[in-house]
Order: structure tokens, then C-alpha cells, then sequence
């Protein structure tokens, strides 16, 4: 896959990362993927922040969720200003928001210890006229799994340590992808026109399958490493499909 704009350069992990799920009305899933995937990515980049990963929920078929990251937290209060304030977002707003019933279910995350944000170097994602032609393809391509594990307030260095010393030899061991781990930024919201689920203590693990064998394949890892890692609330896990133009797969 190739960027529309060819960059090669390296693109760093973001150190503060926003995971948003959006829940659509019936059937208008695929108008907003194809509306984001033609008007919001090179868009939203052109502000300072990163478009790092959308995708269709494989197991709630009107959910949306995607990723973008932002160098700190004034980077992505002038980031969004510009956005959100811009031309390109006044001109599609009232299409996308047609599409959806809520957008506010947002973590505010950072990496959970060093080097544990998106490793985006040398990714490169098509153009969108490219995309459009792939997604006639309805083939499946890969499975992007998210674990989201709520914790008591204080827990989240802990826990993340426990998690990088048990269960990340686990995955590794089992040929699983482990793409990224986060955990809550408490910083104070720095754009309070977009909500995010202030109060929330998290640990979130991010990783990454070629195909349905290759998750099904290490499923038992999978288990595995939750009950290691065992958190106070049942885990949340999201089953991601990567749309045409997702960085992250």
C-alpha cells in the first residue's frame, strides 16, 4: 500500500493517543468509512496529528472505531481547533454526524512504558481512490484486537508492569502481534467540545492478526495471558477489521 502523498519518512509513536468508538444507525457504517477514508485522513494529518488506524467492528455491525494520535496534549488541542474549525469539517460535518447516533465514547490514552505506542515507521497506506477499488474486495484484511482492562485508581504502572513481564512473553511465544499498550492520560481534556470518559483507569493492549486462523489459532495464548493479567471489571475486547486506508493493521 502506498500514501497518496508517497511518504517515506518515519513516523514516530504518538504519546497521546485517543481510541473513539462511535455507535452509527443501522446500516450507515459503510457511508461514514467512506466518507472518513475520502475526506478525513490527509485532512485531519494536515493539523499535526496522526490518523493511526480505523476500523469495522467485527462483532457489532453498526460500531466504528479508530485511532489518532497527537504529539502532546497542546498539540492536540491546537491539532483539533484547526480541524474542527476548518473548512474541510464544516463542509462534511452534517453527512458524517447524519450517520451516527453517539461519538463520545473516548479514552485518552498514553503509552503504558517505553516503546510501548504504535511503531508506525515505515507504513504506508493507499490513496483513496486506490482504497475504493480494494473495498470492493470484500476479503477480510486481518484482525485488529483490542483489550480494554479497567482498573481501580493507581493501579495502571502495576499493572502494566505485570503485563509487559507475564503475558508479553506469552503473546510473543504464540506468534501474536502485540502492536501497542496504553494506558489512561489524566491530563485535563485540552479540547472540551470533544468528551472523552474522564475518571476512567485502563490498561489497553492492542494487537494483531493476519487472518480468523491465525486469531482462532492462538486463542488459548489469548486466554491465557488475561488470566495473568486478571483486572478488577470483566475485560472489554473489540474485534477490528482494518477499512482500505487504515495505517495500523
Amino acid at each position: 500500500m502506498d500514501l497518496a502523498r508517497n511518504d517515506t519518512s518515519l513516523r514516530p509513536a504518538s504519546p497521546v493517543v485517543e481510541l473513539r468508538q462511535y455507535t452509527l444507525k443501522p446500516s450507515k457504517r459503510e457511508t461514514l468509512i467512506a466518507l472518513f477514508d475520502r475526506e478525513f485522513v490527509e485532512t485531519q494529518e494536515a493539523t499535526g496529528m496522526t490518523v493511526i488506524g480505523q476500523f469495522r467492528d467485527l462483532d457489532r455491525h453498526d460500531m466504528f472505531v479508530w485511532l489518532r494520535g497527537f504529539d502532546d496534549m497542546e498539540a492536540r488541542k491546537d491539532a483539533l481547533t484547526a480541524f474542527y474549525g476548518g473548512p474541510v469539517w464544516a463542509k462534511h460535518r452534517d453527512a458524517a454526524n447524519a450517520t451516527m447516533i453517539d461519538s463520545d465514547d473516548v479514552l485518552l490514552l498514553k503509552p503504558a512504558w517505553k516503546d510501548a505506542g504504535f511503531n508506525l515507521s515505515g507504513l504506508k497506506r493507499p490513496a483513496a481512490s486506490e482504497a475504493e477499488n480494494k473495498s470492493r474486495n470484500s476479503r477480510l484484511d486481518g484482525i485488529v484486537e483490542i483489550w480494554i482492562h479497567h482498573l481501580r485508581p493507581g493501579m495502571e504502572a502495576g499493572f502494566a508492569e505485570r503485563f509487559q513481564a507475564e503475558a508479553v512473553p506469552q503473546l510473543t511465544a504464540n506468534g501474536v502481534r502485540l502492536l501497542g499498550a496504553f494506558i489512561s492520560e489524566h491530563a485535563e481534556n485540552t479540547f472540551p467540545r470533544l468528551p472523552v470518559r474522564a475518571g476512567e483507569n485502563v490498561f489497553i493492549c492492542v494487537t494483531g492478526f493476519d487472518d480468523e486462523t491465525a486469531h482462532a489459532r492462538y486463542s488459548a495464548a489469548l486466554a491465557a495471558s488475561r488470566e495473568t493479567t486478571r483486572a478488577d471489571r470483566p475485560t472489554e475486547t473489540l474485534r477490528l477489521t482494518p477499512t482500505a486506508r487504515s495505517l495500523l493493521r
